[in-house]
């Protein structure tokens, strides 16, 4: 893949910004126009130093969220999901108030948390030994083999969120307003400030000028120029409001980062760049008031047995070995890790563990005897088969592989069918869905027959296929049952990395006792949007059956795809042009031989027309990110005044309801009600004011908006000043998104296939691989 030399220019929205912020100097300028949440500048920028990197995108990513700022006359799709994932978190949090240690709202820090905060600074100060001062036992976690179903109150329907205005009060707004003015912020901050802190939300703004920091897309030298105008004199660095509110802000931004959770030493490290006089105040602050959680998680040795980290002893009865083995354990330094994280994911995560925990321990309901289970293995070919097998017998079985592979997951869900249990797929998106509904409903992909068992039921020729949220929400799907389970005996989640840790706690915790949880997807693909690597975590865990597809994906494609999952990117023969290379100078050369391949090459080369071509870009922002790409691509595939809001009858468009969403779609026209989108065969219409927050044109995407869809052809577009966002798992995940043909607008020259074979997924921190250790038994 020779290119033409070309030089590497800055990208200017990954300014690293290392040095200390001060208190009064920046007044607020408005933020960002916010757009359909997507982190890809985020993944371009360090994902272990959230300070170190703030894209564009964090306003994007916040301003999306069904928090809202903005009345609405009626409940949207995305606050209908909103409604019910807080019914489900009460929940949770109802069940983690009865547990031991929690650290109450409003009090003062002590017991467990000062305690862990003194003991950490000891440590790493030298005045102890690790192992005197975390030697004590933790408390004791429920106990797995015997897992009891915890009653679980019904889900309402989305019909049942509250109807009418959603937002804050007229008045509210317009005090905050005054508010906001008086300290120099944007006034059009207001009604989502308004919404984030209630009907006393000018009060509080007074009272703590730094809550401003909690409205998306505010940074905390916008905040402190806010303070310092309400506050005067009184505004200073070592604030203790400043500091309980820059550790919750960077708390949050390493959550948009990936992160469920901060090690303690890198958030100190961290608050201290941001000027903050005294971090382990400022954490201790943050850990009274109840905006954080602490967490001493033990770390486990390599190669090391599960109950080792969870107990310090090695268990089982091997006599003078197990005993030896323990007293000699007494005597060595444990190795621990403390955490700070937000209470959201900490709750989520132990949720998750929990649910998932339960599902390995508890046997699936016995739907179908064993013959007829092995009547459907025997059926199908290769690893289908054996994916029938491991799901007839346990609870949780993962699965990966390739494109080609989800022929595997539909003759599972055919087999279980016609076993005569409800059955059902659901994906993160509706691309997702709609390209697993197409190969549904194809008998010759590994459909195996269902012999002389019984028969399926007649309620549908075929499992269907929903979205996640449409399930959860019960606007897809099976509903649910009396319990409030969802009502079903095999749910098969499709596109399984896109799972963030809140998405995977409520489906955990949503399925009845007995039912059968495959979790498939390719596990090189770009992880998920919100906090978390569920699935990686879970393949590392090795608690459950893995079924790894044998199956490759065919072609040139298949064969490039397939390098660059092992680091390889290598030359491929594609003889009808299945892949292209477009070197490019520079981003204006690069647009205009973006749109030259989408509307004239591709087309009349290939024989795929505009309308299936989709551009790849890793960014918004640039010269060649999507708005500019799009702005281009519009002109010439669809040129107007753009008079509803910058759309256009015919525009293609991404609509955001909520954050990590992504619905493609048309616009059909606009009127008093709003813009109306066609999307996935459905009629949307997005309020006016929220079009500018959550409607994006859609001719170019990023990966992560990509993931889940595939197209006959793909132009991935490479400008010299996207270096730093190349990763082997972006550029996996864009290459594979094309299935006829790939074209690459290449202008990073050798830093492609540097990315490919040095730069792999950025690490995440999270917290469910040890709280799934205490819980499942470990297995030889």
């Amino acid at each position: 893949m020779s290119t033409e030399p070309e030089p590497a220019s800055k990208d200017t929205t990954d300014a690293v910004d290392t040095g200390p912020d001060t208190p009064g100097t920046a007044e607020v300028p408005a933020p960002d126009t916010p757009d359909a949440a997507e982190p890809d500048a985020v993944e371009a920028g360090s994902a272990t130093e959230p300070d170190t990197t703030e894209p564009d995108t964090t306003a994007e990513s916040a301003a999306g969220s069904g928090d809202g700022g903005e009345a609405a006359a009626q409940v949207s799709e995305g606050e209908a999901e909103l409604a019910a994932q807080r019914v489900e978190r009460e929940r949770i949090e109802r069940r983690k108030a009865g547990k031991q240690g929690p650290i109450d709202a409003g009090g003062k820090l002590s017991g467990t948390a000062a305690d862990l905060l003194a003991a950490v600074r000891a440590v790493e100060s030298g005045e102890k030994p690790a192992a005197a001062v975390f030697g004590a036992p933790e408390p004791a976690r429920r106990p797995a083999p015997e897992p009891v179903r915890r009653p679980r109150p019904a889900h309402p329907e989305p019909a049942a969120a509250p109807a009418g205005p959603v937002g804050p009060a007229p008045e509210t707004v317009r005090s905050v307003r005054d508010v906001l003015a008086e300290g120099g912020a944007p006034e059009s901050l207001a009604p989502q400030t308004a919404a984030l802190l209630g009907e006393g939300a000018e009060e509080a703004l007074r009272a703590d000028p730094w809550q401003l920091l909690r409205v998306g897309g505010v940074r905390p030298e916008q905040a402190d120029g806010f303070a310092r105008a309400l506050l005067g004199a009184q505004c200073g660095p070592d604030d203790e409001r400043r500091g309980r509110a820059v550790t919750v802000w960077l708390l949050e931004q390493a959550a948009l980062a990936g992160h469920t959770a901060l090690e303690l030493s890198r958030l100190t490290a961290t608050l201290a760049q941001r000027g903050v006089p005294d971090p382990d105040a400022a954490v201790q602050g943050a850990l009274a008031e109840g905006e954080a959680l602490a967490f001493q998680d033990a770390l486990d040795e390599p190669g090391a047995r599960p109950e080792r980290a969870a107990s310090g002893a090695v268990g089982g009865s091997d006599g003078e070995g197990a005993e030896g083995e323990s007293a000699e354990g007494e005597g060595e330094e444990r190795p621990v890790r403390v955490l700070i994280g937000l209470e959201r994911y900490a709750l989520a995560e132990e949720s998750l563990a929990d649910g998932l925990a339960r599902l390995v321990n508890s046997p699936p309901k016995q739907d179908g005897s064993t013959p007829d289970w092995e009547r459907a293995a025997a059926s199908a070919q290769g690893s289908a088969a054996e994916l029938i097998r491991a799901v007839a017998g346990h609870g949780l079985v993962l699965h990966t592989g390739g494109e080609a592979s989800l022929a595997e997951p539909a003759a599972l869900l055919r087999a279980a069918h016609s076993l005569g249990l409800r059955a059902w797929a659901a994906a993160p998106g509706p691309l997702g869905r709609d390209r697993f509904a197409a190969l549904l409903g194809d008998p010759s992909s590994d459909s195996p027959s269902p012999g002389p068992g019984p028969a399926a039921p007649a309620t549908a020729a075929v499992p269907a296929a929903v979205t996640v949220t449409g399930l959860l929400t019960g606007a897809e799907g099976p509903g649910r049952d009396a319990d409030g389970a969802l009502d079903l005996d095999l749910l098969v989640v499709l596109d399984a990395p896109q799972l963030d840790v809140e998405a995977g706690a409520l489906l955990a915790e949503s399925l009845p006792d007995g039912a059968r949880l495959v979790l498939t997807g390719d596990p090189a693909v770009l992880w998920s949007v919100g906090p978390g690597r569920v699935f990686a975590d879970l393949l590392a865990a090795r608690l459950c059956p893995q079924v790894a597809s044998r199956r490759p994906d065919p072609g040139p494609l298949g064969e490039l795809v397939s390098g660059i999952g092992i680091g390889e990117l290598g030359q491929v023969e594609a003889p009808g042009k299945e892949v292209v290379i477009v070197p490019v100078r520079d981003a204006g050369e690069a647009v205009h031989r973006t749109v030259q391949l989408v509307a004239d090459s591709v087309p009349r080369a290939i024989g795929v027309p505009a309308e299936e071509t989709q551009v790849i870009t890793p960014g918004h922002g640039g010269a060649a990110g999507t708005r500019a790409l799009n702005a281009a691509l519009k002109e010439r595939l669809n040129p107007g005044p753009g008079r509803f809001g910058g759309f256009d009858p015919g525009d293609r468009v991404v609509h955001s309801p909520a954050p990590g969403r992504v619905l493609p779609g048309r616009v059909v026209g606009a009127d008093a009600d709003g813009l109306h989108l066609s999307c996935a065969g459905e009629t949307v219409v997005v309020p006016q004011d929220r079009v500018e927050g959550s409607v994006r044109h859609g001719w170019a995407l990023t990966a992560h908006q990509a993931l889940g869809g595939r197209w006959p052809a793909v132009v991935v577009v490479l400008p010299g000043d996207a270096v730093p966002a190349l990763s082997r798992p972006w550029i996996y995940t864009a290459f594979g998104r094309a299935a006829r043909h790939l074209s690459v607008v290449h202008g990073v020259e050798q830093a492609l296939p540097r990315a490919v074979s040095e730069i792999p997924a950025k690490p995440r921190t999270t917290r469910l691989p040890v709280l799934l250790t205490p819980q499942v038994p470990a297995t030889d």
